[in-house]
């Protein structure tokens, strides 16, 4: 892995794919910094290195060009993270876009339009990687949100630098993370995948069977292995079509060793809602009218002994619909229990859409080893898969 350690970058032009995809409000005002604060090591240490920065990004999903999805709306917000002057270019190839990168100077910061205002960006054109190539002399991915896309910026420019391509720093870190579950990892090592449906998981249980000793299942997911078994889950999501292969994933997991963890009660409610009455039951034993919404009591008692024993844990997914006060327990409690193991030394990594906007919402974003920063390459990541955006540097 090229990083950029003993790296010297004097007066050399460094074109950076960041994650600046952040979310903005009705008057383009960014709502939450998390990905341009997490690119900042990478650009600091460039910037300290003699070197200047070129920053390519993409954002939103743009129809052509897009005015209210203009880099430009963020460049303030870059500015006031990195604490130095940001240029911007109105363009991303071409002239202009080549004058720009030209004229910049040692120390200097330039932010160009965003990508995917041409379809060659997601279509990974040549010609396309090509002209961005122009832009410096050496290339460095810190986009790991991107890295399972083998787009122009992300996979494809990297056939234009040889040698000078590097991981940026929050590349290396989300790498290392996944490796240390999936490869390095103290053992015993425990996943929890929570979520909705047995489907979206099947390749991430499939593929981590070989590496882990601890299994815990929760969120919806539960229901269909609870009805394969032969509970009564009244009206809980539940995956028919999957009952037969989630009692297949338990014989396998039986087979490899790995210990799995269902909830043994459960909070269940008579409506979706955060105002429905609701009461706790076991959970092969819901009303046919009613229906589970989060883990129970003994339950999360049950958890707290595992993920306590464990040295190194992933988590993705919640236990249950966090997003309604109602029924948020058993997620919270979750996280309790993971910060708890991890202040006692076991390694955390939380990844995922959910669990990490469960973690920032409850105030466990510092008592976790480390939160990932992209939901479907981590995804990727845990299903086996090699990212075109990462084999890319390692070519």
């Amino acid at each position: 892995m090229r990083t950029l350690t003993d790296q010297d970058f004097s007066n050399r032009r460094v074109v950076v794919r960041v994650d600046f995809n952040v979310p903005l409000d009705e008057q383009l005002h960014v709502t939450d910094s998390t990905r341009i604060v997490a690119a900042k090591e990478t650009i600091t240490h460039i910037l300290q290195k003699g070197g200047s920065c070129v920053l390519l990004s993409h954002l939103g999903r743009p129809k052509g060009k897009t005015p209210e999805l203009s880099l430009i709306n963020i460049v303030n917000n870059v500015e006031e993270v990195l604490g130095v002057p940001v240029a911007f270019c109105p363009d991303c190839i071409g002239p202009e876009a080549e004058k720009a990168a030209a004229n910049l100077q040692p120390g200097s910061v330039l932010l160009m339009e965003n990508l995917r205002f041409y379809e060659e960006e997601t279509s990974g054109d040549m010609d396309f990687a090509k002209a961005l190539a122009q832009l410096g002399d050496c290339y460095v991915n810190d986009a790991f949100g991107t890295a399972h896309r083998a787009h122009a910026s992300t996979t494809i420019i990297a056939k234009f630098f040889k040698e000078d391509k590097f991981f940026g720093k929050l590349l290396e870190k989300e790498v290392n993370a996944i490796d240390k579950v999936m490869k390095t990892g103290e053992k015993p090592v425990l996943a929890i995948l929570g979520g909705a449906k047995v489907s979206s998981k099947i390749t991430i249980i499939e593929n981590m069977l070989d590496k882990i000793d601890h299994l815990i299942i929760g969120g919806g997911m539960v229901y269909t292995f609870i009805k394969a078994q032969g509970g009564s889950v009244g009206r809980s999501i539940c995956e028919d079509d999957y009952c037969n292969y989630a009692l297949e994933l338990l014989e396998k997991a039986k087979a490899k060793g790995v210990a799995v963890h269902l909830p043994t009660d459960v909070i269940i409610a008579d409506d979706f809602s955060n105002q429905a009455n609701k009461k706790s039951c076991k959970v092969h034993e819901i009303p046919h009218d009613w229906e589970g919404l989060d883990a129970g009591p003994e339950t999360l008692k049950s958890f707290e002994k595992i993920v306590m024993a464990s040295k190194t844990i992933l988590w993705n997914g919640p236990l249950g619909v966090f997003e309604m006060e109602s029924f948020a327990r058993g997620t919270i409690t979750l996280g309790e229990h993971i910060a708890n193991s991890t202040a006692a030394g076991a390694f955390s990594l939380v990844g995922g859409g959910d669990s990490v906007a469960a973690v920032k919402q409850f105030g466990f974003e510092d008592k976790m080893s480390y939160i990932s920063t992209g939901g479907g390459a981590m995804l990727e990541s845990l299903e086996g898969k090699t990212l075109p955006g990462i084999a890319a540097l390692l070519d």
